[in-house]
């Protein structure tokens, strides 16, 4: 009997009390239409007694038939008979027979209409039925959207349906759509009969499609269903497991009429596709054998990115920064971000002269910052397209990052005045795992921008790679299922659908605050290149879209036949843009010099002089006073706040901390937290980001308590400091290296107000992030004048760990050094060190002393510029009992030392010394240990090079110039074709104008950074140190 009364709620028509606390009272009359506007009309159930105000009566008198159908009136037992049964509308109803004596026997003797008993079974498999079949269409009808300009080819790669919808005669032919229907209704899938087509159906409220009916005809119910998932728009939603996503989403596609533009929206749409149509054109014709990756057969994504912006607009959004790959990237400069013609034109002259600003980039690489007035809302929009590399996606990360500093510096903790939008391709969207690394930092608190837009252009092609050999999945947007995207896939010569989709994924963004993925399928009219010849691999695709009647001229004569535009009107339009490219042209001619400052996507208002100048070229000492160092190390040695419960090895540590603050001295977890501290005071907003950072992978830093007795309770010491002090962000990231070191090089692009430093777990690790160090952080200034003050710290030293914690591979990043080893710098110089880090493409260092991280830390926000900081941090040197430094190396006047002379007994008696080594890092403490044990203090110096690039040539000549007796080796832990020496030898001997040589003391070469076994490590330092001090060593190479 229960099962019977869920069954009957859940089949009833709803009453007026229960569809005011539905969210179908929330469904909005809008329009939708492809290609014709949707009209629709169905008969629906109607008796004469039947009315708002019986409609409970009603519903009472059907659960009691339900339970029992001797208990209702036989009028009305007949009633619900042959409403059951499928009599048509207006004839399941009888009407009384009139009262005499012989009513009662004539009233016992009525026959229903159909002869049948009440089948509740088979009502409620019915609409279950059906429900199941409008769950199919909006779980799959995706798979059989029109979704192909071209027709060739199944944006799924699939050309099956689905077995459980019917699907449209679109897709099928007549013969066998009416078979595919006789099989899902005929005692096929659903066990409906044919005869059902027309039978009426009460909507489940998971669905849109009644509008403001809740029943209809199955064949009508099928009808809307095919005109809302199977036409040119293809959803993607049903993996979301939110309910209220996923009902907002149906409402948005199904319900009818939601699809209708205005005809004024309608010639904006119009004039936005001329624009990025003639642009390629003219392009084409004036530079026909000119790289320029047009958009050709992806028209429709200028008009696209620019209803997204300004849905966003009106939204509350005021600055949107992007993200995209080559294809399409000028047109998007010109006619989304509108950046002027002429400074586009002139980049194709080849007679252009390059400004001395550094290597510069191809044109289709290059970003751009801009703010204007957007017409739709009549609201200020800043825009910023972010330089990229040809390495397709790694731009990815790069746009979060710099989209979470800007939400971060504005106050903008929800998204709602910045966001991002990102352009992919198809076969790198598929391919490319930093997608999937970045959509896993889409939803973490500290790396969330509240929502991106992903675009894909889909030209169903990479390169010259069929998809069908390019990806396993059915789409190239599946990647984007992992995080519950949803995912609008969309025919692109359907322009109007592209504009609804793109509309509903503005709306999604803020209304959600989620990403969200259009993928619009189109094609590429040219091959990969304009140069390329694309029927060598696709003949067939490419004789169909050499056939393809373009995007605009289709959209064009559409609103002429619909009196929309008229066809003078249109060809107006065309010579309005061509003249406009042709005046622009012609300006472009005055351009003699190209200024890559012209094209900065990341701008920093007041940090540089009005010609992008540097204010001064000198750095002010990095020291503190005594009470600033005290105050902050008490502070780190300490819980400042009540209740609050640490581990016990944790308050050791506390308390060890403490005791060090008391002496003065500090260790490597102090001299950082003083250099944090300090920066935080001054108003420097501070994020240390990476695998493990709050606690630190050697469990040394601390900067995030947590409460042993309450969950996720935390406290960080560090954001009690001062009262007004910058806030300190220090987070733990997802395992992942690549997007996440994109990301903070992005965060560090926003301001150069900020000291945004990523650690790697282990030094070794960053190979994995590799291209972001090649193609941003290495290059970035000189290819696209872009300054960043980014810090890695990576963890190195040979400790006996084998090969994969031991080397952070110094050498690669000292081999991309930009200095001469052959050129010996003006030394005379003034401000010579300060000049030799403005030269420089990054700093790369490698401290000895707690002290000296201390000072370098501060010096890279203290400097007038900023350039990428490398640092190989220590590891054994986190709690090395030598490895201290004291508050007097850290007072005012005191500086970062580059290079750390000897200052033993060897340096009283600079004449009696035989051998002078230069090293860096964590060897200088085996070197000492080992010459205090062999009693050769006096006889052999040791030269520490903490700041290896820019190389300090000044100061190592007066070394070399202070020990004129003494042999000179390079000594290194590292393996001779690994570490320093490379770099090191040809400076040291350009430094001494190649008076002498520089002999090597170190591991030989292999191939693995460091041996496995722990004896073998351990004879191998042994070998070095012996060589070191061997004061023979070398006379057999003289």
């Amino acid at each position: 009997m229960f099962h019977l009364r869920t069954c009957a709620a859940k089949l009833r028509p709803l009453t007026a009390s229960q569809t005011v606390k539905t969210f179908s009272q929330n469904r909005p009359a809008a329009a939708r239409t492809f290609g014709q506007i949707r009209c629709y009309t169905a008969p629906v159930a109607a008796e004469p007694f039947l009315s708002g105000t019986s409609s409970n009566y009603v519903e009472e008198m059907y659960y009691a038939w339900l339970e029992n159908p001797k208990s209702v009136h036989k009028s009305w037992d007949i009633f619900f008979r042959n409403t059951n049964a499928g009599a048509p509308p207006g004839t399941a109803y009888q009407s009384p027979l009139p009262l005499s004596p012989g009513s009662l026997s004539a009233m016992a003797r009525a026959r229903p209409l159909v002869e049948a008993q009440p089948n509740v079974d088979k009502l409620v498999e019915d609409h279950l039925a059906v429900q199941s079949l409008i769950r199919a269409y909006q779980i799959r009808g995706h798979h059989v959207a029109q979704l192909d300009p071209l027709g060739i080819l199944d944006a799924d790669l699939d050309s099956s349906v689905p077995a459980d919808i019917i699907s449209s005669t679109d897709k099928l032919d007549l013969a066998v759509f009416k078979e595919r229907l006789r099989m899902l209704t005929v005692g096929g899938f659903y066990g409906l009969d044919e005869s059902d087509l027309d039978k009426v159906f009460h909507l489940p409220t998971t669905t849109f499609i009644g509008g403001q009916e809740s029943a209809l005809p199955l064949r009508e119910i099928i009808r809307r269903l095919e005109m809302a998932y199977c036409q040119h728009i293809g959803v993607e939603f049903m993996f979301i497991n939110d309910l209220e996503q996923c009902q907002w989403i149906r409402q948005k596609f199904e319900t009818p009429g939601v699809m209708q533009f205005t005809n004024e929206e309608k010639r904006t749409l119009l004039a936005r596709l001329v624009r990025s149509t003639r642009f390629e054109e003219f392009l084409q014709r004036k530079w026909s054998s000119e790289k320029r990756f047009g958009l050709e057969g992806c028209e429709v994504l200028i008009p696209a990115l620019k209803t997204i912006i300004d849905k966003s607009s009106e939204n509350g959004v005021d600055y949107v920064i992007m993200g995209m790959p080559h294809r399409g990237r000028l047109n998007v400069l010109a006619n989304v971000i509108r950046k002027e013609l002429e400074q586009i034109f002139c980049q194709f002259d080849s007679k252009l002269e390059a400004a001395d600003e550094g290597s510069g980039d191809v044109k289709y690489h290059l970003g751009m910052y801009h703010r204007r007035i957007n017409r739709v809302t009549d609201r200020n929009i800043t825009l910023s397209l972010v330089a990229n590399p040809s390495h397709l996606e790694a731009a990815d990360p790069v746009v979060m990052g710099k989209t979470k500093a800007e939400q971060f510096y504005c106050g903008d903790t929800e998204g709602k005045k910045v966001m991002s939008i990102l352009l992919h391709g198809d076969a790198a969207f598929a391919g490319q795992g930093i997608v999937y690394e970045t959509f896993h930092l889409s939803d973490l608190p500290s790396y969330t921008t509240h929502g991106t837009v992903h675009v894909v252009v889909n030209n169903q092609i990479g390169f010259t790679t069929d998809p069908r050999m390019a990806r396993s999945s059915p789409y190239p947007t599946d990647v984007a299922r992992v995080v519950n995207a949803p995912i609008f896939h969309v025919n692109s010569d359907d322009p109007e659908a592209v504009m609804y989709v793109c509309k509903v994924a503005a709306e999604w963004r803020s209304t959600f605050h989620k990403d969200v993925v259009v993928d619009l399928v189109c094609y590429r009219r040219n091959g990969h290149n304009e140069m390329d010849e694309p029927m060598f691999t696709q003949p067939l695709m490419y004789k169909q879209i050499r056939k393809q009647k373009p995007v605009l001229q289709k959209y064009a004569e559409l609103l002429v036949s619909q009196g929309v535009v008229n066809q003078p009107e249109y060809e107006e339009e065309i010579s309005k843009y061509d003249k406009i490219c042709e005046e622009a042209f012609t300006r472009s001619k005055d351009e003699k010099i190209l200024h890559i400052k012209h094209w900065l996507d990341s701008p920093w208002p007041g940090f540089f002089t009005l010609d992008g100048q540097p204010r001064s070229m000198t750095c002010p000492s990095t020291g503190l006073t005594e009470d600033i160092l005290t105050h902050i190390g008490n502070v780190a040695s300490s819980v400042p706040v009540e209740d609050f419960t640490i581990h016990g090895g944790l308050s050791r540590i506390l308390k060890t901390r403490g005791e060090l603050v008391k002496n003065r001295t500090v260790d490597w977890a102090l001299a950082e937290y003083m250099a944090f501290g300090s920066l935080l005071k001054e108003g420097i907003h501070i994020r240390l980001s990476g695998q493990d950072v709050e606690r630190g992978t050697f469990s040394h830093r601390h900067h995030v308590l947590h409460d042993q007795n309450v969950d996720k309770r935390t406290c960080i010491p560090m954001n009690h400091l001062w009262p007004n002090q910058a806030p300190y962000t220090v987070c733990n990231s997802s395992l992942s290296e690549y997007g996440v070191l994109g990301f903070e090089l992005g965060f560090a692009m926003a301001s150069p107000n900020a000291l945004v430093l990523w650690e790697a777990q282990f030094g070794d690790f960053h190979n994995t992030a590799q291209c972001i160090i090649d193609q941003f952080i290495c290059p970035g200034q000189a290819k696209w004048v872009r300054q960043n003050g980014i810090v890695l710290l990576l963890p190195h030293g040979m400790e006996g760990m084998g090969p994969e914690h031991s080397s952070a591979r110094p050498e690669r990043f000292l081999q991309m050094c930009n200095d001469d080893p052959d050129v010996l710098p003006d030394l005379k110089e003034a401000n010579f060190d300060i000049n030799q880090l403005y030269d420089c493409n990054w700093v790369v260092v490698n401290c000895s002393t707690p002290g000296n991280f201390f000072h370098v830390l501060r010096r890279q926000i203290l400097l007038p510029f900023r350039k990428p900081l490398i640092i190989f941090t220590p590891k054994s040197l986190l709690r090395h009992p030598e490895a201290r430094s004291n508050f007097d190396e850290m007072l005012p006047g005191t500086h970062f030392q580059r290079v750390i002379p000897e200052d033993g007994p060897a340096a009283q008696n600079p004449g009696n010394v035989k051998r002078l080594l230069f090293c860096t890092g964590k060897v200088y403490y085996d070197l000492t240990r080992e010459r205090k044990a062999r009693d050769m203090v006096e006889q052999v110096a040791i030269t520490r090079i903490e700041q290896l690039s820019p190389f300090p040539f000044d100061l190592l000549l007066q070394e070399v110039q202070k020990y004129p007796n003494a042999e000179l080796a390079w000594c290194q832990e590292e393996h001779k074709n690994q570490g320093y020496y490379d770099y090191v030898k040809p400076r040291l001997r350009t430094t001494i104008s190649r008076a002498k040589p520089v002999w090597y003391a170190g591991r030989d070469p292999a191939a693995a950074p460091a041996t496995g076994n722990k004896k073998t490590h351990l004879t191998e330092l042994q070998r070095l140190l012996d060589t070191a001090f061997d004061l023979d060593a070398f006379k057999n190479f003289s």
